[in-house]
């Protein structure tokens, strides 16, 4: 008996293809030039966050090839998540530090990928950050955002550190850029809008406001420091 065409479809994707790291190397190296991926290849980012903005952030660096990724966050996926982050309902429940981490070795199976299931403190911060040398701060809270520029600013200041405020709602895609406030210091966002009844998180805007981060990050292992 022949099979359908639902029959085939679902035979397909039962068989998931790997790419090898030499295929992977090879399709990279013709959309960035062997010498910029080289670059990228031995770039080594932390992201503290996972939600929003830095699965995002890390979805955009694992895509070009960042060769090592430091993710760090101590929630789980929720359902409220789905808004805007970078994960599914077979997600939910699960630490986001394992969802994303599983994801993004879809997207390259032969990434570096390091995960510290932790909430970032005063104490923890010198030791969890001390690898690095671009940090990516992509967290909710105010109180959390504050505490880890001024950690790092202070503990080490000769890292790389990308922030990002301002970005809920629906407003202008223009109103979002990105500004260097010191030597080592880039902020993101519109510097304004907070989250309210009405005006949330949503994707669209968040997501531009992560590329920006990303795209900054990008720069900067590429050895461009100017916005």
């Amino acid at each position: 008996m022949e099979e359908t065409g639902l029959e085939n479809m679902t035979e397909n994707t039962k068989k998931e293809k790997v790419l090898s790291k030499e295929e992977i190397v090879a399709a990279l190296n013709e959309r960035h030039s062997p010498e910029k991926q080289k670059l990228l290849s031995a770039g080594r980012v932390a992201i503290a966050g996972l939600g929003g903005l830095g699965s995002n952030v890390a979805y955009a660096l694992a895509r070009i090839g960042v060769g090592h990724l430091h993710l760090i966050d101590f929630d789980v996926v929720d359902i409220t998540n789905l808004n805007r982050q970078q994960y599914f309902m077979e997600h939910i429940g699960m630490y986001k530090t394992d969802a994303l981490k599983s994801l993004l070795l879809k997207i390259n199976p032969y990434l570096d990928i390091d995960t510290d299931c932790v909430k970032v403190t005063e104490e923890n911060l010198t030791k969890l950050f001390c690898d690095e040398p671009i940090v990516c701060e992509a967290f909710d809270n105010p109180e959390a955002k504050a505490m880890l520029v001024n950690g790092i600013l202070e503990h080490f200041p000769e890292k790389k550190l990308v922030s990002a405020t301002g970005m809920a709602g629906y407003g202008s895609s223009n109103t979002i850029r990105t500004q260097k406030l010191m030597k080592n210091f880039y902020l993101c966002g519109d510097r304004e809008t907070a989250p309210t009844y009405g005006n949330g998180l949503m994707a669209p805007r968040v997501a531009i406001c992560a590329a920006h981060e990303a795209n900054m990050i990008t720069r900067l292992i590429l050895g461009e420091e100017d916005v």
